[in-house]
């Protein structure tokens, strides 16, 4: 494909979360970002102006709902409220990291289910399409009466580990119960065996490590996760993995949220390296030599040439 797209009418707009991801799809695509100011008011209010016309276009607009989250969401909102208003065709809403996807179930009486709110409040603010990459819950698709193409991470991680020279046998490790499909996913690409870290979590952001299922012991181990928010479980997972005898420890996962002692977390862990994609910005002060990011720019930008021109975007994965 020539580096110049040629359909007019596809047009790729970029919010404030994540500016430089935006860029290199763009490049990808073949196409110059579209012109649109995001600017607030003394206020704090957002105002967005769209400065060129998109009348029967079809947009795509990238934007993760990373923090800050509520500030992000409600840019795209009103971006997608001003696109319905200059009468876009369609308006594809591209989101790298999908935030609020935690709150995805009432794990208590009387608490929100805020995944599906998103949801809604995409729908009601006029979306006509989601693509999105890694939902923490692959059911989250299901909040949408909207086409929503589910984009994977793994294969990006994998073929990291594949070109590199790990000195020993990988064995890839869950860090929890509710990430063993990833794993699986991961290990057969890497044709390893795996491993699940069985945990109990007293409260939110608190981990506590419990046993090991699998063998791990003078194996190079692979933790993959979807999303590393405080590192909590990583790390402590990291550390148990060592304990019990595996001869170094590699880290991986789609979405490097990082917040609070992250970092610190992970500089002092038995983590050698952690590999993460830029599907959200990494701040310069998050930059540390131990991070790995990978691009996940020809992914969406494929992925969004399929879409515009109504090809099968799961063939991606093959």
């Amino acid at each position: 494909m020539s580096n110049q797209y040629l359909d007019p009418n596809l047009k790729v707009f970029s919010l404030n979360s994540n500016v430089e991801l935006a860029q290199e799809i763009a490049k990808v695509i073949g196409v110059e970002l579209g012109k649109c100011s995001v600017s607030q008011f003394s206020d704090g209010e957002i105002q967005i102006n769209i400065e060129e016309s998109i009348r029967g276009c079809d947009v795509y607009v990238i934007q993760s709902t990373s923090s800050p989250v509520n500030e992000n969401i409600m840019e795209l909102l009103i971006m997608i409220d001003a696109l319905k208003r200059a009468s876009a065709k369609t308006i594809n809403i591209v989101m790298p990291y999908y935030g609020y996807a935690r709150q995805d179930r009432k794990a208590r009486a009387r608490e929100p289910i805020t995944a599906k709110l998103v949801a809604n409040l995409l729908e009601t603010a006029g979306a006509t399409r989601v693509i999105t990459l890694d939902l923490h819950a692959p059911q989250i698709q299901g909040f949408f009466d909207i086409p929503i193409d589910h984009l994977m991470g793994v294969p990006i991680l994998a073929d990291h580990f594949k070109s590199k020279e790990l000195n020993g046998d990988v064995v890839i490790v869950s860090p929890d119960h509710g990430g063993v499909t990833r794993a699986r996913k991961m290990a057969e690409r890497l044709k390893a065996p795996i491993a699940i870290i069985d945990k109990r979590r007293p409260k939110p952001n608190v981990a506590e490590v419990m046993n090991i299922v699998g063998n791990i012991e003078g194996k190079v181990a692979i933790l993959i996760d979807d999303i590393i928010d405080t590192a909590g479980t990583i790390t402590l997972a990291a550390n148990a993995l060592v304990e019990n005898g595996a001869l170094e420890v590699y880290a991986c996962c789609t979405h490097p949220v990082l917040s609070g002692p992250a970092i610190e977390r992970i500089e002092n862990s038995k983590i050698k390296e952690l590999v993460v994609t830029n599907s959200i910005a990494l701040a310069e002060e998050k930059r540390v030599e131990k991070i790995h990011q990978l691009s996940v720019a020809p992914l969406i930008g494929e992925a969004i040439i399929r879409v515009h021109e109504e090809q099968s975007v799961s063939t991606l994965f093959d």
